[in-house]
């Protein structure tokens, strides 16, 4: 029954009878809307992501039938028009289930040049590629676009697709040792716009050492992006090569051992073999070898424990070997003995910062070495003899950055013990703020607010360098320039944007925002300033809103854009702001001139640096011009916090007389700390704090230990034991372990091994931590391969030097074991032949051609196939059904008065006075309506008076002698008491107000009677 109901509900009876003539306006409209629909789809205007959707279009004619079979009250022209805005309503609303999407139809071409620029193909080939990339981009057609991409290891973008090509020079810096196609088409692919036809023209040899192109083929395809491939041939009929330097992987001091070279060859050839031991050669001779593997014996002898390092060399004729970079190869030994302690000094510093130091550590029976920064190691299995390593008052800029990778490497892998000693050049004065060497301390440079710290304003202006890869440096040292900046420090950056002109990158900006400022710096367009008026004046008006105490500026530039006049130079002055110059590559005397006295002037410095690797450097040193405050000149005595052996036997501290500021992390041992002031209420300045790194353990002494903050230290006569149990508390732990750990290479794989030699023999969960070039780490498995000895073998990512942490466990056993290897140079120059089936792959994989540079541009660019792209415009129908619903509700609900609104406008006045509206009518049918309600109530007045009088006669007729008289005839008598007959009603009195009186009369009446 309900069902039926609901039905009845849903598709009603008709109370008029249906003809086909009253479907007219469905048909109608299903035509028109089929049409409508189906032509903006054929004629490429609009196209549908749901087709499907339109099959609820049928529920039109259940609306249609709801209009013809319902009532509405409506006439039959609102009523049409209401049935076919609800039809428009319906429509637009299966269109925005369709997902409406407008096409657009281009005929542009965007290309997207990607110029292999790896070693493996020579500079030769690489001059030609771009040769030809200069060729055809010249002759293409004016609105098709082309971009400029470059790669090897890495990829990176010279010039996004844009119709004109500005190419100058290359400027991206990539790693040439190694070939990556993958990601050079994946980022080729990424530039490429979507409303464009887009294709690539791959320009390599088609070697391939890192990556796979199989995915990225298919995803190609997928976007209908062809790449075309222009070959770059050759083949190396004469190449000699070594493959390995085998090393004894067990030794004892005072043994003879070998070392066995293994060399190859295209061909038969000679050379002279050169082995050398911590780069002094200990053997030369000269060898003929065959084509093939050949192996040569040396015999080496191992007389001081320490770290060996060996390298083979093949020295052959030019004509004889294509390759240099393979010729060779390197390994090591290390033989252990007791540890030493490694004093890092400044090499502009005073001996007086470490004598004292060095000559405290020898008298606590520790051998000690002491070396420049500039001849500090730069990996760290070189640092294995080393028990501990002390950086004394010595800057970052004196260190390079693999330098400082080492030492944190050696610290966290290897359990060297690290510290820090205070100074002038040392923490956040000496650049550290933000680098490796932090991460291992226990403190940190950043500051809080607390210690009210004098901040600083630096503004650094960009202008392009004109030599190789000269932007890309500037980025990469502006960077590095911001690290050293403590957290409220202020940093902005400037620029010469060839569309834009002079303009911040970034205002100044807290550098403790360091990861908003790096996008924008990596994106910046370096454009050839004209002046450096606009810009520097830019720069001194943010200076100047900066309430930074020290504020400095800093310019790059070959020194070709016009000199600031003198009214400007006056205001750096009046608002002490100094200006450094950084002169790269300028043009001649008159630019370095005019540098050199800009910044002579502003009380800043200049540079003229030969090489681009001394700009980090000379910017990490500018950087620290707003450092000094961080140095506490002050006369203190340090106050012990945690108890520790380092203070075994110390009961009284002497004075310091400065420290450098830093903050202590959390869970670091502060052991000694500089008294709290009153403004830093509840801040603690640490002076000597510890904590554990890795397997290393870590200190910072922010004072020094020499004969100038701590002169009274120097001559205390517990000076000598301090420093020998805080050496004890630092260096490593040797420990006996029973896991030996040996390695070898082959090809493009690591094979690393582990043997057991303990007592009790059991199974070991052992694991290989490595970590290697480009900052990558991998950790694999060992598998157990027979008793005692475990195995894995790992795919290497580049040449370097790779070390290996080895954790074995098994129940409350726990062993390591340290070492590494070393790739002397890539699997890039084990290739000797061009591979062009590669790039014929890619091409037929992805519908491109294999061009030919005689009629390149015409197959680029003459294959056209206008590109077709959509866009969603949901909101645009969305807006339209939208308006279609006030309407609806209007046409059915409101009544308009045609005649009034043709009145508004003057029309139809001439008409006769008697013509009436709709309003006349209506007011006329109120009047009638009153005259009718009128003559009713009259009426019943009188039929109601009528049958009152007859009711008060028959009442007086039964009362006790009352007189009957005939019907019909008026009473002659009357009464002889009792009150007086009412009154004759009058029109005025209404009905309701005679029957009142009526009830009063008769109430009375009874009254008396009831006396009586």
């Amino acid at each position: 029954m309900k069902i039926k109901e609901l039905y009845q509900q849903l598709v009603p009876r008709p109370r008029t009878p249906v003809t086909w003539k009253r479907a007219l306006p469905l048909i109608f409209f299903l035509l028109l809307y089929a049409g409508l629909c189906a032509g903006l789809e054929i004629s490429g205007v609009l196209m549908f992501a749901r087709p499907w959707a339109f099959v609820l279009i049928l529920f039109s004619v259940w609306v249609w039938w709801l209009s013809v079979a319902g009532f509405g009250g409506l006439s039959k022209g609102r009523a049409l028009a209401a049935l076919l805005t609800r039809l428009g309503m319906l429509g637009l609303f299966v269109i925005l289930i369709a997902e409406p999407r407008s096409v657009r139809v281009r005929d542009v071409i965007s290309v997207v040049y990607a110029i292999d620029r790896s070693d493996s193909i020579g500079e030769a080939s690489g001059d030609d590629a771009l040769a030809f990339v200069t060729k055809t981009v010249t002759e293409k057609p004016p609105q098709d676009e082309a971009g400029l991409v470059v790669f090897g290891r890495n990829s990176a973008v010279e010039l996004p697709p844009r119709v004109s090509f500005p190419f100058e020079a290359f400027n991206s810096r990539i790693d040439r040792d190694a070939t990556n196609l993958e990601q050079t088409l994946s980022l080729a692919a990424a530039m490429l716009p979507e409303e464009n036809r887009g294709r690539i023209v791959l320009i390599s040899d088609g070697t391939e050492t890192e990556g796979a192109i199989s995915q990225i083929l298919d995803e190609l395809k997928s976007r209908d992006i062809a790449v075309d491939v222009l070959p770059i041939q050759y083949e190396y009929d004469k190449e000699v090569w070594l493959e390995n330097l085998e090393l004894p992987r067990f030794v004892k001091l005072g043994e003879n051992y070998e070392a066995a070279v293994v060399l190859s060859s295209l061909k038969d050839g000679s050379g002279k073999l050169v082995l050398r031991e911590n780069g002094e050669s200990i053997y030369e001779k000269e060898v003929s070898f065959k084509a093939g593997k050949n192996r040569f014996v040396v015999p080496i002898y191992l007389r001081d424990p320490g770290y060996y390092e060996y390298s083979a060399t093949i020295e052959t004729k030019p004509a004889d070997d294509q390759i240099r970079e393979n010729n060779t190869v390197m390994n090591y030994i290390y033989v252990e003995g007791e540890g030493k302690v490694l004093v890092v000094t400044d090499p502009a510093g005073d001996e007086r910062d470490w004598k004292s130091l060095e000559k405290a550590i020898r008298e606590g029976e520790r051998n000690v070495e002491v070396v420049s920064a500039y001849e500090f190691p730069s990996d760290s299995l070189s640092l294995m003899p080393y028990d501990a390593i002390l950086f004394v008052n010595v800057p970052a800029d004196a260190f390079n950055v693999i330098q400082l990778k080492a030492v944190h490497d050696a610290v966290f892998n290897q359990g060297i013990g690290f510290m820090m000693v205070g100074g002038d050049n040392s923490f956040g004065p000496g650049g550290y703020h933000r680098t490796v060497i932090e991460d291992a301390l226990p403190v940190t440079m950043d500051i809080t607010k607390k210690k009210v710290l004098p901040k600083g304003a630096l503004a650094i202006i960009l202008h392009t360098c004109e030599f190789p890869e000269g932007n890309t440096w500037g980025k990469r040292i502006t960077k590095q320039a911001i690290k050293v900046l403590g957290a409220q420090d202020e940093v902005g950056v400037l620029a010469y944007d060839y569309m834009e002109g002079e303009k911040w990158l970034f205002k100044l900006t807290p550098a403790g925002e360091y990861e908003k400022m790096v996008p924008k710096i990596n994106g910046a367009q370096i454009g050839d300033m004209p002046s450096f008026v606009n810009t520097m004046r830019l720069g001194l008006e943010g200076l100047k809103k900066s309430d930074a105490s020290t504020k400095h500026m800093i310019i790059i530039s070959d020194g070709d854009p016009q000199a600031p006049n003198p009214a400007l130079i006056s205001e750096f002055l009046k608002n002490k702001v100094s200006v450094s110059m950084v002169a790269i590559f300028p043009h001649g005397g008159r630019d370095i001139s005019k540098m050199r006295d800009i910044a002579g002037v502003t009380g800043g410095r200049y540079y003229f640096p030969s090489d681009p690797n001394q700009l980090p450097s000379i910017f990490i040193k500018e950087s620290k011009t707003l450092k000094r405050s961080m140095i506490q000149n002050e006369t203190f005595i340090p106050e012990v916090g945690m108890i520790s052996p380092v203070l075994k036997g110390i009961d009284r501290i002497p004075p310091l007389f400065g420290y450098v500021l830093t903050t202590i992390k959390p869970r670091a041992e502060g052991v000694l700390n500089a008294p709290e002031k009153k403004e830093a209420e509840g801040e603690i300045d640490p002076v000597l704090a510890f904590w554990r790194y890795g397997l290393g353990t870590t200190a910072a002494f922010t004072s020094d230990l020499s004969s100038n903050w701590g002169k009274d230290w120097v001559d205390w006569d517990h000076y000598q034991a301090f420093v020998k149990q805080l050496m004890i508390k630092i260096s490593r732990v040797q420990k006996q372990d029973h896991l030996k750990m040996w390695s070898h290479v082959t090809g493009n794989n690591a094979t690393i091994m582990v043997e057991d030699f303990h007592p009790k023999e059991s199974f070991l969960n052992v694991a290989a931590r490595i970590s290697g070039p480009h900052e990558r780490k991998e950790t694999v498995v060992l598998k157990q391969v027979s008793p005692r000895r475990y195995q894995a073998s790992v795919p290497l990512w580049g040449k370097g030097r790779y070390q290996v942490m080895v954790l074995g466990k098994a129940g409350d056993r726990e062993d390591h074991a340290n070492g590494g290897f070393i790739v002397p140079y890539s699997p890039e120059y084990l290739r000797f032949r061009s591979n062009p089936i590669v790039l014929e792959e890619i091409a037929r994989r992805t519908g491109g051609q294999r061009l030919d540079p005689e009629n390149a541009t015409d197959v680029i660019y003459g294959r056209r196939d206008p590109k077709q792209s959509s866009n969603p415009i949901f909101d645009w129908f969305l807006i339209a059904l939208a308006i279609l619903v006030p309407l609806d509700v209007g046409i059915r609900r409101i009544q308009i008065d045609w005649y009034v609104i043709k009145g508004w406008f003057g029309i139809g006045k001439e008409q006769k006075q008697s013509t009436e509206t709709m309003g006349t009518l209506l007011q006329r049918k109120q009047v009638v309506a009153d005259d009718l309600d009128a003559r009713r109530a009259e009426t019943t007045e009188r039929s109601t008076q009528s049958t009152i009088a007859q009711l008060q006669e028959q009442r007086q007729q039964r009362r006790p002698g009352s007189t009957t008289e005939p019907p019909g005839k008026p009473e002659t008598k009357k009464k002889e008491s009792g009150p007086p007959p009412p009154p004759a009603p009058t029109d005025k009195t209404s009905t309701t107000g005679r029957l009142l009186d009526m009830k009063r009369k008769r109430n009375s009446e009874d009254k008396d009677n009831e006396q009586k």
